[in-house]
Formats: C-alpha cells, structure tokens, sequence
C-alpha cells in the first residue's frame, strides 16, 4: 500500500511540474531578460548568470550560438535594378 501511495504521489508530482513547465518559464524570463533589459546586467557576474541560465533552459540553441559566434556574415543580395525605358510590349 506504501508504494502504491509512493508511486501516485511521484506521478503527481511529476504531473504538476509537467504542467507548470518551470523550465520553459525560466528560458522565457532568461529571453525576456536578454533581449529588452540589457542595460540592466551589464555587470560580469549578471551576464555570466544569464549565460548559465540560458545554458540550462535552452542547450542545443546556446551551443549552436556558441559555435558560430565568429562565422562571416551573410553575403548581401545584388542590386535592385530599375528599368529607365519602356519595354516594346507595354506600347
């Protein structure tokens, strides 16, 4: 009966924390963060801080980030080329 008890508490529990989505809350406040309050952690350990917390919530992206933070940019499109005389067809 005490594991049958256990083992619906676990299940619970898990239920709950599968619902409430902490993780992906604190990848969204850690984005938040990043994006539109910058000058707020311009300190080392502040950026530091959020550098982990976005290490934890959301891995495969910082890594990705991480790798490429040095690639070339992209190269520009050409040109957009403005016709100066009218083509035979519109006459």
């Amino acid at each position: 009966m005490t594991a049958l008890l256990a083992a619906a508490l676990l299940f619970a529990a898990g239920y709950g924390i599968g619902r409430w989505r902490p993780w992906r809350r604190l990848a969204d406040w850690t984005n938040w963060q990043m994006r539109f309050h910058a000058d707020q952690w311009t300190s080392w350990h502040r950026e530091a801080t959020l550098a982990a917390l976005l290490l934890a919530t959301d891995t495969r992206t910082f890594l990705w980030a991480w790798r490429h933070r040095h690639d070339p940019r992209p190269g520009r499109s050409p040109a957009v080329e403005f016709r100066t005389s009218p083509r035979e067809d519109d006459r």
